[in-house]
């Protein structure tokens, strides 16, 4: 069974390669190839979060299959994606250039996914995870995480900085 379409939910976890550009950044306007909206509550705690996703085309991606064809380890490397993340109520906004990272993503018989992440990665944590959210984050460094096939993410260990995209948008 191929667990390809799984890895693709932007629900939790942008996988990007990021730089802090904060708000007034002056970056060109790009034209999102996604947009996301989450309710307040979902993302973050007291409004209404957009991510406008913008592809690198040339990032890596690779899969690797078992011999019976299931898909068990996915890699991803490169310039990461370009974000912006705008509080709907407020209008502020945060624009996060692309920046290099790594996801390295090992799809478990259980189909149960072990994500280790390096660089510069956004993850959005929802109220049904665990720690449970709202959170969206910066992290820039190293994350460890498991998604179970409810589609709940567990927070397992992180080393280096982050920054709370919330919290910058909420001033």
């Amino acid at each position: 069974m191929n667990h390809a379409h799984n890895l693709s939910r932007p629900r939790g976890f942008l996988a990007v390669g990021v730089l802090v550009t904060l708000l007034g950044s002056g970056m060109p306007a790009a034209a999102a190839d996604f947009v996301l909206d989450f309710p307040a509550g979902q993302a973050c705690q007291n409004f209404d979060l957009r991510a406008e996703i913008t592809q690198n085309p040339h990032r890596v991606f690779k899969e690797f299959f078992d011999k019976n064809g299931n898909l068990v380890r996915v890699l991803t490397a490169g310039k990461g994606n370009q974000l912006s993340f705008s509080n709907l109520t407020t209008g502020a906004s945060l624009s996060l250039k692309a920046n290099g990272s790594v996801e390295r993503i090992l799809v478990n018989p259980d189909s149960t996914q072990t994500w280790a992440t390096t660089g510069h990665n956004v993850l959005i944590l929802f109220p049904t995870d665990v720690p449970a959210g709202p959170s969206t984050t910066l992290y820039v460094g190293r994350v460890l995480f498991t998604v179970d096939g409810s589609g709940v993410f567990t927070l397992k260990s992180t080393s280096g900085k982050s920054i709370d995209i919330c919290a910058a948008l909420s001033s």
